[in-house]
């Protein structure tokens, strides 16, 4: 079959803007990183006399690198809608955000929805695998304070012990707020069959759309987080103590993403731009934490449940392209998650700027040293 002029334009012209924004993406990489780890080495003295305003700057520089990076994905037409529950209701709050995982790019999708929600993108920590850690943006996430976490029954132990110890020492100190994490502990592609078989075998649902979350983190994360009770007011005088800075984990945001004709998008997609633009559909359900049951057997009928629900929230959505109304209303109700322009603009003008200072600053070191 011929290939036409205007097909040959078409492929070359998205060949140029790929290869555009790869080249803006390295450079904006190189600018904007090293600028967030020498401003906070320079902030090191504020670190030791106030910790508190320390972490306030760093998740001010941390929540800017991410918009840059929602920023690649907004100017190649990558939008997201959002249905379900109101979350910024809740942003001030702690909260745990279980999150189904079909690709690279759900966390980019995260990345940009969570941006107007308030403190939240500066305050959270994520859970992620331990190969992330070695990507480009590996150093950034190591100084937040998010938690690599290596996948495998031979380091399922050690790592959620791990996890324990990262939560205790890093979430409170930091102010963290909220907490994502993927259960299902894989990409839907390579979990599905081994999920279906061990459904099977124990006779649980088929799922197509999303597999069995795994329970071990967000266990930790409860057992870590969610202040003791007794009679229905925290328990004991340390308790009491911590409730005054504190008041615990207290919801549960089970977030279900959905990309049109089920096709998602990865990280190079996001990068290079070459997919035509697309809305990517995020459905939010808050639970409070006291409804969720602590009792292992009971918490993993209840995280089964949830994702038994994103099955078919998911269904529904493939068949339809809209999320089922939530309980109580007769119509979904939809928004439309938007972005700043001038305040991106804003932003990677920032890290340019802040790039070239920190290049005049270090040749001037140089030329001194040397």
């Amino acid at each position: 079959m011929a290939v036409t002029l205007e097909q040959a334009q078409r492929v070359g012209y998205t060949c140029l803007k790929a290869l555009l924004r790869f080249a803006f993406m390295v450079a904006n990489n190189l600018v904007a990183i090293p600028s967030y780890v020498l401003y906070l080495i320079m902030l090191q003295p504020l670190r030791m006399l106030d910790s508190k305003s320390f972490w306030y700057i760093e998740g001010v520089l941390f929540k800017w690198l991410l918009a840059m990076v929602a920023s690649w994905g907004w100017w190649a037409g990558y939008t997201v809608v959002e249905w379900g529950d109101d979350v910024k209701a809740v942003s001030e709050d702690e909260a745990m955000v279980l999150v189904n995982h079909q690709a690279t790019g759900d966390v980019c999708t995260l990345m940009m929805c969570l941006q107007d929600k308030g403190t939240v993108v500066r305050q959270m920590m994520w859970l992620m695998d331990h190969i992330f850690k070695y990507t480009n943006f590996g150093i950034v996430s190591l100084i937040h304070g998010d938690f690599f976490i290596r996948q495998g029954r031979a380091h399922r132990d050690q790592q959620l012990v791990l996890l324990k110890e990262h939560l205790e020492k890093y979430y409170r100190s930091r102010n963290r707020k909220w907490i994502v994490l993927f259960p299902e502990g894989g990409f839907l592609r390579k979990r599905r069959e081994t999920s279906q078989a061990f459904a099977k075998k124990n006779n649980l649902p088929f799922l197509k759309h999303v597999t069995l979350p795994r329970l071990g983190a967000t266990q930790v994360i409860l057992k870590t987080l969610v202040e003791p009770q007794e009679n229905g007011t925290p328990a004991g005088r340390e308790a009491v103590m911590k409730e005054s800075k504190s008041k615990g984990l207290q919801w549960v945001i089970d977030t279900t993403i959905a990309y049109p004709k089920g096709e998602p998008i990865d990280i190079q997609t996001w990068i290079l731009g070459y997919r035509q633009p697309t809305v990517t559909h995020v459905h939010y359900r808050i639970f409070p934490v006291k409804d969720v049951p602590a009792e292992p057997e009971a918490l993993t009928n209840w995280l089964y449940e949830r994702f038994i629900e994103k099955e078919d929230l998911l269904t529904h959505f493939y068949e339809t392209g809209a999320f089922p109304p939530l309980q109580g209303q007769t119509k979904a109700i939809s928004r439309e998650m938007t972005l700043s322009n001038l305040w991106l603009v804003g932003i990677q003008s920032l890290a340019f700027l802040s790039g070239g200072m920190w290049y005049c600053i270090l040749q001037y070191f140089y030329h001194c040293l040397f």
